[in-house]
């Protein structure tokens, strides 16, 4: 079986068994922890998938880092993993089940591009504005990047809303471009 589908079942599984035991937010915010953990250490991915280690030091490792910062539930799900041998999986699963988390509630992640940091009356205006369009919750995210020039570029799944100055100034560009209006 193929590692989306692998992990699509058990972000899935343990996506359904969080809304069962009502503790949604609890296990959402220990597997947010865990995908950051393992997106901040190269060291930690590479002894999850090196299969020369004993399953049971992969599991005292992950129970080392995560004992005291993940529910019961969130950590027997760790346990789990190992003992199928699929903790080799468990960045992939982690997001995937953000993402299934995030569907099933309704939530939409943008990505903001702007040349300057967004005041709170901007980051307002923007979140009523895309929650308008896209009649869902959404969470920005917000990345500064200079060559924008002004305005911003969202990024909302594979749609791209330039709203850039320099989007806008390369749209003028071909204007007179076409129309044969020199520039020089």
């Amino acid at each position: 079986m193929s590692e989306l589908k692998v992990s699509i079942r058990y972000a899935t599984s343990l996506l359904d068994t969080a809304i069962e035991k009502n503790i949604t937010e609890s296990v959402h915010q220990d597997i947010e922890l865990i995908y950051s953990s393992l997106e901040a250490s190269r060291d930690l991915q590479l002894m999850l998938a090196n299969p020369i280690i004993k399953p049971h030091v992969k599991l005292a490792v992950l129970e080392e880092i995560f004992k005291d910062k993940i529910n019961s539930e969130s950590l027997n799900f760790l346990k789990f993993l190992v003992e199928k041998g699929r903790e080799n999986l468990l960045e992939s699963i982690a997001k995937k089940f953000l993402e299934l988390r995030d569907e099933y509630f309704g939530i939409v992640n943008i990505k903001i591009i702007s040349a300057i940091e967004l005041d709170e009356n901007q980051v307002s205006q923007l979140k009523n504005k895309f929650e308008k369009i896209l009649q869902k919750k959404v969470r920005l995210n917000f990345t500064i990047d200079n060559s924008v020039l002004g305005g911003f570029v969202a990024e909302v799944n594979d749609t791209v809303f330039d709203a850039s100055l320099k989007h806008q100034l390369d749209i003028l560009k071909k204007q007179f471009l076409t129309n044969g209006v020199s520039l020089n």
